[in-house]
């Protein structure tokens, strides 16, 4: 009792000298942890069939009736520090899932605009969280890539967390590849496969430049380009390198200007100087054919019914044979392409500008306006477009 009573009076007189007992403060919140509110349970929605979707690259998802030219409805972000879009939406069973730069996702109605549900990635609000992401779905997975090291697998019923990995660098930003059950990515200078249904890290591999371009796969293998001239032919069980294609000197930045179909692999490089399209065979890494454009840059390529669209950054559209590399058309446009192409079912196609949704007449030529803007940005950084169908 005495020692008791001794060991009580030396606890109060610290109490004394310091003031007060210390307090613990409560950790912050980990960057990566990922929150969701279910606010409607996920169905099937019927397709409306006359709208686009416009990722307006002020960071707002509209649906616009093509037929009654009028906004159906818009969704934003719960808070966003910058008007941005820097993202790409996924529709699949009718539910638009899209993410915004502030690390929010939506599961959207595409006929009403409803929300499913949101979910978040980590508590940064002054910087950008995701970055040209396009939602990777697949067996009731979304698969995204953050730029906080992390790359996630949602469950698209509620959004809630299913497995996460950290990777080697906090700037992700090309979308992932879904094949053979697996998940491949890039990182700084790693390239990572993951099994897709637990996100146990199956092969990583190390390359002396950073990786960074899209992956994508023939149905038998891997390509990846690396952030200066070199595509990597890689398999998809070790990810053992195949083969390599160099591209022409003073060439690089390949990033998403890469297409492959029929064992051919189409991709973009930017230059000084010239910017060239290459057709590579997938199977051997030989070059098929090149295509130049002489004091100008390759901004977006796209296939379509067996031909390579896209644009310049001196605002020329082009139209390439995919089995030559010739072009079969091109025109000079008015506009500022600052999205992909879609393609209705006329001879048209659909691409964002800075001032307008346009209708590109590929008989005529003409620059159609069919949805313009109230207000125009400077130097806007990207749209996204997607036909309902």
């Amino acid at each position: 009792m005495k020692k008791t009573l001794i060991t009580l009076l030396f606890v109060f007189s610290l109490i004394n000298i310091f003031g007060q007992t210390p307090t613990i403060s409560a950790p912050e919140k980990p960057n990566d942890v990922v929150t969701n509110k279910v606010i409607n349970p996920i169905t099937k929605v019927p397709l409306d069939e006359t709208s686009i979707l416009i990722y307006d690259y002020d960071g707002s998802l509209i649906s616009f009736d093509l037929e009654a030219e009028r906004i159906n409805w818009t969704v934003k972000a719960t808070d966003a520090y910058t008007e941005m879009c820097a993202n790409k939406i996924t529709l699949q069973d009718g539910v638009v899932y899209i993410p915004f730069i502030n690390g929010e996702i939506f599961a959207v109605d595409n006929q009403s605009g409803d929300v499913f549900w949101k979910s978040r990635i980590g508590t940064i609000t002054d910087q950008v969280v995701l970055k040209n992401q396009i939602p990777t779905i697949n067996n009731g997975k979304l698969y995204i890539t953050a730029q906080n090291n992390n790359i996630y697998a949602l469950n698209i019923k509620n959004g809630s967390l299913i497995w996460n990995y950290k990777l080697d660098s906090p700037n992700n930003d090309i979308p992932v590849l879904f094949f053979d059950n697996k998940i491949f990515t890039q990182s700084g200078t790693s390239f990572y496969s993951f099994d897709a249904n637990t996100g146990k890290l199956l092969n990583q591999k190390t390359f002396q430049e950073a990786i960074y371009g899209k992956p994508v796969t023939d149905g038998e293998n891997i390509f990846i380009a690396n952030e200066k001239n070199t595509l990597f032919a890689l398999s998809p069980d070790k990810l053992d390198i195949l083969w390599e294609f160099k591209l022409d000197e003073n060439q690089h930045s390949v990033k998403e200007r890469i297409v492959c179909k029929d064992k051919k692999i189409y991709l973009a490089a930017q230059g000084e100087e010239v910017s060239s399209i290459y057709a590579v065979d997938s199977k051997t890494g030989t070059q098929l054919w090149k295509t130049d454009f002489k004091g100008d840059n390759v901004e977006y390529i796209t296939e379509e019914s067996d031909n390579l669209w896209g644009y310049t950054r001196k605002k020329k559209l082009f139209q390439i044979d995919l089995s030559n590399g010739e072009i079969a058309s091109e025109a000079k446009l008015t506009t500022n392409p600052i999205s992909n192409f879609e393609f209705p079912v006329d001879d048209s196609l659909f691409y964002y500008s800075d001032a307008a949704l346009i209708q590109f007449d590929l008989k005529t030529k003409d620059e159609n306006e069919v949805y313009l803007r109230t207000s125009l940005k400077d130097d806007p950084y990207s749209a996204y477009l997607k036909i309902i169908r």
